[in-house]
């Protein structure tokens, strides 16, 4: 089978690509990517992508047929991918994670690709206090990034039918440990923090909810969406675990479990966040079980303490690093690397 990638070096990729490899070796995987982000390693002795048998560099906004000769299955992940990047970069996100979904789209299905499968998001439930949102639930996007994930499905359900299956995955909170981290993620943040600083510190009031997943999990998902059909043609799938929905303060709690000597500082002026919900993934474990092993919050939170501890991470000022991903984003800008439709300048 032949699988290409679009958005690989960022923080699931490397941990896609590699969980591809292990549930069929001879499975041959191309990478494209603007490489935005292609610095953002904690180990600068080696790259990722060297377990892809083929990189390409391109921004996503200018894929075409031909980019997908030979693929039978795509994965895009490619995408501005959070609220602060949605904020400065609204309309490059909107150009981004919708307009380049539904050119690829039109393009791998030109190219006779059979599988394509979105990395949606969660966030487009918003704002659901009152109960736990499942797949039937109105959606309720709240920002820019969320905004533009629910364009894309909409989108991608005119392109899908028996010959081209379309899976959008809406994403529980990614974290856990990745080549390319990510600190801009509230587990993420939460054990650099106590590996850093030693503290948390809350600056909402600790009440909302999240949903989370590993990022073993993602991969995992994806990977598996890659290889068969699953469902309709044309479908959308909460991804993550019922036991994995956590009230911001109950995470620090956890983090605190797993390295006890961290200090919880709530803010007393922390105001409730609007993004808030809860997120029901009964259907995912019912179609998932034997493709996707859910574990312990724990055991995540000791691999980002792993990675981090291993690569002799002490920055306790990494919010003003590159593992926050709209930091390298405005460097690359200032620097004139790239201008400001986030192109690249020869």
């Amino acid at each position: 089978m032949n699988v290409l990638i679009t958005g690989n070096m960022g923080y699931v990729g490397p941990v896609l690509v590699r969980e591809i490899k292990r549930r069929n070796p001879k499975t041959w995987v191309a990478g494209l990517d603007s490489a935005y982000f292609a610095g953002c390693l904690l180990d600068r002795k080696s790259s990722p992508e060297r377990y892809v048998d083929v990189q390409f560099y391109k921004d996503a906004r200018d894929i075409a047929p031909c980019d997908f000769e030979n693929a039978d299955a795509v994965i895009c992940l490619a995408a501005l991918s959070n609220d602060p990047m949605g904020n400065r970069y609204g309309a490059r996100t909107s150009e981004i994670n919708y307009r380049a979904i539904e050119r690829a789209a039109s393009a791998a299905k030109e190219a006779g690709v059979k599988r394509f499968v979105f990395a949606s998001s969660c966030s487009v439930y918003g704002s659901a206090e009152n109960g736990e949102c499942d797949e039937s639930s109105t959606v309720n996007p709240l920002t820019e990034y969320a905004r533009s994930k629910v364009s894309a499905e909409h989108a991608l359900e005119r392109f899908a039918d028996a010959d081209f299956r379309v899976s959008c995955f809406r994403f529980a909170t990614a974290c856990g440990a990745s080549p390319r981290l990510r600190l801009d993620l509230v587990l993420n943040d939460f054990v650099a923090s106590a590996v850093t600083r030693g503290k948390i510190e809350i600056l909402s009031d600790g009440t909302p909810w999240r949903p989370l997943i590993d990022v073993k999990n993602m991969a995992e998902t994806l990977a598996w969406a890659s290889e068969q059909d699953i469902g309709e043609p044309y479908m959308i799938l909460n991804a993550g675990s019922n036991g994995w929905n956590f009230r911001i303060k109950d995470l620090a709690q956890k983090v605190r479990e797993v390295m006890p000597e961290t200090e919880i500082i709530i803010s007393p002026e922390g105001l409730p966040d609007k993004r808030s919900y809860r997120v029901r993934f009964d259907k995912f474990a019912e179609l998932s079980k034997g493709h996707v092993k859910i574990g312990d919050v724990r055991d995540t939170i000791r691999e980002i303490r792993g990675i981090l501890t291993e690569n002799s991470f002490v920055d306790a000022n990494f919010r003003d690093s590159e593992y926050m991903r709209l930091n390298m984003l405005k460097y690359l800008e200032s620097a004139r690397a790239v201008d400001g439709d986030l192109r690249w300048i020869p």
